[in-house]
């Protein structure tokens, strides 16, 4: 079968690796890629949020199915436009309906879900600039720090933790005035939960669902986690302290509560959810839903799981997830990311990336780099090492070397990612 790939990152490189493997999978189109996806299939300059841009592309290249990357396509409502265009309604989309991709469009909508459905998520309130009093009240009812978050997408900037409730007064201020623009017309006011925080997806077709290997993320810039968020430093799978006791309370209070309540609430949903949750005090609770894979948490769930994930993308699609069962690999995997000085702030692009050819043991995915006259950055996240050892030391070690060995201007990555699993 043809399939097309919306995105450009890490995550759309790692899938677009596990897809390539799959004797499902004819030709590979990825919109519009990076220069590691270009080794994989046809790289196509078509910006997954021109809708139309795609149509054009997927009757063009006679594609069976799309499979969505990034969330921003499908809070527009992808999905949406193929199912209710005669032309393209015979392809299946892998991505939920635009008001399942509310979950992660709107911090409010996805909390009034989980409260619908009792998923334990921490204590909120919802408030606009009409209602800034009444959130000024419920600060004062919580404990610092205090957990601001624009409603809207903002380009994961879009969260803040305060540890002074003046400071906090403030910050919702500016949010309501237009801070993140109408990403922030609502904030999100959230008692802030105190433990250690993984990753754990799913891939539902709507009634089944199969659960992928979970994950643990980095976001911070400096070591210790320490400066500003990023979208991403690296991450470690499997999670050591997720053991069994601890994943069957997470898919009993709120894996299948999720599946289940979009399916009582009548919200179609066919595709991955991302559950960012919190362990406390052996509990788990949902800090946010994303209704795609993570990244980098793509690029260390994809080396280990072992399915054909073409296969598992056709069972959505026909509604027959129930009938496989996954298959992982046991090892650990650990993927290093590897940015452009500067990042998250300021940075410059269009640096050669050399060294490629020298990388062993590793899997180098490819985040922000495009091909001209070799291959050159062109983002803040530009590559993500990754390894697989038998234990987490021996799969870092690995990426750490192959992170030396590769060298453009300005190179950084963070030198301690698992830190805090050892």
């Amino acid at each position: 079968m043809n399939i097309l790939l919306l995105g450009s990152g890490g995550r759309e490189h790692a899938l677009a690796w596990k897809m390539r493997v799959s004797p499902l999978l004819d030709n590979l189109f990825i919109a519009p890629g990076n220069a590691g996806t270009a080794l994989l299939g046809n790289n196509l300059d078509v910006d997954p949020e021109d809708f139309n841009g795609v149509k054009r592309a997927a009757l063009k290249n006679n594609i069976d199915m799309v499979v969505v990357g990034p969330e921003v396509p499908l809070v527009k409502g992808i999905s949406d436009f193929f199912l209710n265009d005669p032309e393209l309604s015979a392809i299946p989309v892998i991505g939920p309906s635009a008001r399942g991709a509310q979950l992660e469009g709107s911090k409010e909508f996805a909390k009034q879900f989980m409260m619908q459905h009792k998923i334990p998520t921490a204590r909120y309130l919802a408030v606009t600039a009409d209602t800034i009093d009444e959130g000024e009240r419920f600060l004062e009812t919580l404990k610092a720090p205090y957990v601001l978050k624009a409603d809207g997408l903002a380009a994961g900037k879009g969260v803040l933790i305060i540890d002074d409730i003046d400071e906090a007064r403030n910050e919702l201020q500016m949010m309501l005035g237009g801070k993140f623009g109408k990403a922030s017309d609502t904030v999100v006011i959230e008692e802030f939960l105190s433990g250690i925080e993984l990753s754990v997806f799913v891939v539902t077709d709507g009634h089944g669902y199969m659960i992928l290997p979970e994950a643990k993320d980095y976001k911070r810039i400096g070591e210790g986690d320490t400066g500003l968020n990023t979208g991403g430093m690296g991450a470690v799978s499997p999670v050591p302290f997720a053991d069994e006791e601890f994943m069957e309370k997470v898919e009993k209070r709120i894996i299948r509560p999720t599946v289940e309540g979009l399916k009582s609430d009548g919200i179609d949903y066919k595709g991955f959810i991302f559950f960012g949750l919190i362990k406390v005090d052996g509990d788990p609770f949902v800090i946010e839903y994303n209704v795609r894979m993570g990244d980098p948490e793509t690029e260390v769930v994809m080396p280990r799981f072992q399915s054909d994930i073409v296969e598992v993308f056709k069972a959505v699609a026909s509604g027959r997830l129930k009938e496989l069962t996954p298959r992982f690999d046991t090892r650990t995997a650990v993927t290093v990311m590897m940015v452009s000085g500067g990042y998250p702030g300021k940075y410059e692009k269009g640096k050669n990336i050399l060294g490629l050819d020298h990388v062993e043991g590793s899997i180098v995915f490819h985040a922000g780099t495009t091909s001209s006259n070799g291959v050159i950055t062109s983002g803040g996240r530009v590559l993500a090492v990754t390894s697989l050892g038998d234990s987490m030391d021996e799969a870092l070690k690995k990426s750490y070397e192959n992170a030396e060995n590769i060298q453009f201007e300005n190179k950084y990555f963070r030198k301690d990612i698992g830190f805090d699993l050892k």
